[in-house]
């Protein structure tokens, strides 16, 4: 554009009338006519972040495939028929057979658990939140993602749903120490607390102070009342540790996570829950024991020894 009189009037024109919605915006604050604006805005443009790395990224259009199986159980037949595909055309690339890998994991995991997941990926980690442990995920409201929702993968209790966006999630990982989480034993049914502790295995706390625990064992989630914020029979991890019992009422162990909490990158909100409590049919089979190799020592008479035994 030419410097003319004209333009330099619609110049003018334009900063007086970006002025005037400031001055509304701030005077109206909360109720500000141009907040609608504002949040059109930020759902055209929110999407973008998302929308240039799926563009490029096989993997992320199964992801957008599996966050349509809310429907249950009744579309993992259809989910697998899609990763089947996907597996054929994506060829030999090391990242994406990993993250494959991690994809049939957790499409077992709701479909031994009955879970309607919507799948996502982590794309951010350590939110503005402070110093707690969380992720965020590139799914949100509009993909029927709400606060409170149990978060999985293909190992286990990643964490829940704390804050919810139009087009992002805020997930808190079980290890953040504000996590607390009921616990069911495997087999034995006792009944526990586990609360994260950072980088550390978390700890629980059995009602039974005479619970006979040893390492080894496993733990699931007991779920919560109306299934938010947790699902039951999710896996949590194996006992590392247990205290000694004092004879309190209750009694402390220590369980090694099955989830990696620095290497998440494929998980699932869990939309619906299971119809009945899945028990303990989504832990993982038991590894087997490794046998301890035996040595047999033959001792073999000298020549030179007599009969009696006694050596010449």
């Amino acid at each position: 554009m030419r410097d003319t009189r004209e333009s330099r009037l619609l110049l003018v024109l334009l900063i007086a009338i970006a002025f005037a919605l400031i001055t509304v915006d701030i005077r109206g604050g909360q109720d500000s006519p141009v907040d609608g604006a504002r949040q059109a805005a930020a759902t055209v443009f929110g999407p973008i972040e998302n929308g240039v790395s799926s563009a490029v990224d096989p993997v992320g259009n199964a992801i957008s495939a599996v966050r349509d199986s809310g429907d249950r159980h009744d579309r993992i037949a259809q989910l697998e028929r899609d990763n089947a595909a996907l597996k054929a055309k994506l060829g030999s690339d090391d990242r994406n057979r990993s993250r494959l890998k991690q994809l049939d994991k957790m499409i077992k995991v709701a479909g031994e658990g009955q879970y309607g997941i919507k799948g996502a990926e982590v794309i951010a980690i350590g939110a503005a939140q402070g110093f707690s442990w969380t992720v965020t995920i590139d799914v949100g409201a509009n993909d029927g993602v709400k606060r409170d929702m149990t978060v999985l993968n293909g190992d286990g209790l990643v964490g829940r749903v704390t804050t919810v966006g139009p087009d992002t999630a805020t997930v808190l990982l079980a290890n953040d120490p504000d996590f607390t989480v009921g616990t069911r034993m495997e087999s034995t049914d006792e009944l526990g607390f586990a609360s994260g502790q950072g980088d550390r295995p978390l700890r629980v706390e059995l009602l039974n102070g005479k619970a006979k625990i040893k390492k080894g064992d496993r733990l699931i989630t007991f779920g919560s009342q109306a299934d938010k914020p947790f699902v039951p029979g999710v896996p949590v991890g194996v006992v590392s540790r247990v205290d000694p019992s004092g004879g309190g009422l209750t009694r402390t162990i220590y369980v090694k996570p099955f989830v990696s909490f620095t290497k998440l990158d494929i998980v699932g909100v869990v939309v619906t829950a299971p119809r009945k409590d899945p028990r303990d049919e989504v832990l993982p089979p038991k590894p087997k024991p490794t046998p301890t190799p035996t040595v047999t020592v033959t001792v073999t008479p000298s020549a030179d020894a007599t009969d009696d035994g006694q050596q010449q």
